[in-house]
């Protein structure tokens, strides 16, 4: 009996024990801070800087040591190859052009994070599909989108009536040769046509909106098909129906809003940051512009997606702190946030109805940019992108100067992008 009170007694003292010890010490090992690291481009807006302090306000236990790399997107991409080729865990979570994903993907830089989102109940349907498309390599998800860019029209409201708006490019043709030469303008059309990144961006538009592809989600090259015959078949059109400037094989992003800002064009396909140059008091047409979503081909309108995503190093020794993280900087808060301090426009498609975001940026607010935007499509989701770009860029370009006829380019670009993913194996 008196051994079995003394065990009593012992096993009575022991959960004492764990009573007043146990508890504070678990308390102790929640309290304990992690530090991660945050790596993006330059962010001259500074949203950045407001959108981490909101972060660790609400997350006392996650220190963010934010960093930015040169603005210079291939310096950026470099720098962080550098570190990630290596296995470095100094970077956590970092932002990636929409181009990068499955290039970082393949090299092993980047952790899926399909079990995150999973686990967290995130409603993909929330965002952009093309953007998310964009993320999505070999069946998985390797960045979340953080924000977007797509093609738009820009037009001449105060030429163009509202009812012959272009719907197809044929119409495009049609209005624009019309009203070629009208308050003071030279030009119908202002696309970038130069040998070079914003030409391939450019084809896609015109490929995509006649159903065509360039690979398919396996990664294979399908580049010769009637979609993308048709669809280039439109931009040569284009470029030879005398709307479009003689140099236009010269034409950047720069060129068109240098031109259309001076009232030069009816109509110009370019980005949406032109939209605050035109509206800008340097501009000629300020107040004078509307925007519409690309013409529409035999398969509907479709956008070059531009933007930035956000991944996980998997080399990081916090995965779980830097999921919260990315996923502040993705869903509502951070988007909203990231809108109203930096213009971005967001990915969280229920932004679209916020009315401080579109306080922040009316643009956001204007039905037809939200139909442009919807239509963004990514340019080839492949870890070889770069090569494949530079195959496309020179056929590309045989079709603008008219060296070759579109069927012979396109044929001679799925020659050429056979052997490139061949030989990158």
């Amino acid at each position: 009996m008196k051994r079995f009170i003394a065990v009593m007694v012992l096993i009575a003292f022991s959960v004492g024990l764990f009573l007043a010890f146990g508890p504070a010490n678990s308390n102790a090992a929640s309290k304990k801070q992690v530090t991660i690291t945050y790596v993006r481009g330059k962010d001259e807006t500074h949203a950045t800087e407001k959108i981490i302090k909101e972060f660790m306000k609400k997350n006392p236990d996650i220190k963010v040591i934010y960093k930015e790399n040169p603005s210079d997107t291939g310096q950026n991409h470099d720098q962080l190859v550098t570190v990630l080729s290596a296995g470095g865990s100094d970077i956590d979570v970092f932002d990636m052009d929409v181009i990068w994903p499955a290039e970082f993907a393949q090299a092993g830089y980047t952790l899926p994070l399909d079990r995150f989102i999973k686990r967290d109940k995130i409603n993909l349907n929330d965002y952009i599909k093309g953007t998310i498309d964009a993320a999505r390599f070999k069946g998985q998800m390797w960045a979340f989108p953080r924000f977007i860019d797509a093609g738009l029209l820009y037009y001449r409201k105060d030429i163009v009536p509202q009812n012959e708006l272009p719907k197809t490019w044929d119409d495009l043709i049609k209005v624009a040769k019309k009203y070629k030469g009208k308050n003071g303008t030279k030009y119908g059309f202002l696309m970038q046509a130069k040998q070079y990144e914003g030409l391939v961006c450019d084809a896609i538009e015109y490929i995509a909106s006649y159903g065509g592809k360039v690979v398919d989600e396996s990664g294979n090259i399908v580049v010769n098909n009637q979609g993308t015959i048709d669809g280039l078949n439109m931009m040569r059109k284009v470029i030879t129906s005398g709307i479009v400037p003689p140099n236009i094989n010269t034409f950047t992003e720069v060129e068109t809003h240098t031109a259309f800002i001076n009232g030069l064009s009816v109509f110009a396909r370019n980005w949406p940051y032109m939209w605050a140059m035109v509206n800008s008091p340097q501009s000629k047409v300020r107040g004078k512009v509307g925007i519409l979503p690309l013409p529409k081909g035999s398969k509907g309108s479709a956008a070059c997606l531009g933007g930035w995503m956000v991944g996980i190093n998997k080399f990081s020794k916090n995965p779980e702190a830097s999921w919260r993280l990315l996923k502040f900087l993705v869903q509502k808060e951070g988007q909203k946030l990231m809108a109203i301090y930096n213009g971005n426009v967001p990915v969280y498609k229920p932004l679209f109805n916020d009315k401080d975001v579109i306080k922040a940026n009316p643009l956001i607010g204007d039905k037809k940019f939200i139909e442009a935007i919807l239509a963004a499509v990514p340019r080839p989701v492949s870890p070889i992108y770069p090569k494949i770009s530079d195959v496309m860029q020179i056929e590309l370009s045989n079709i603008v100067n008219g060296k070759k006829d579109v069927k012979t380019a396109v044929a001679d670009m799925d020659k050429k992008l056979k052997e490139v993913v061949k030989t990158s194996k």
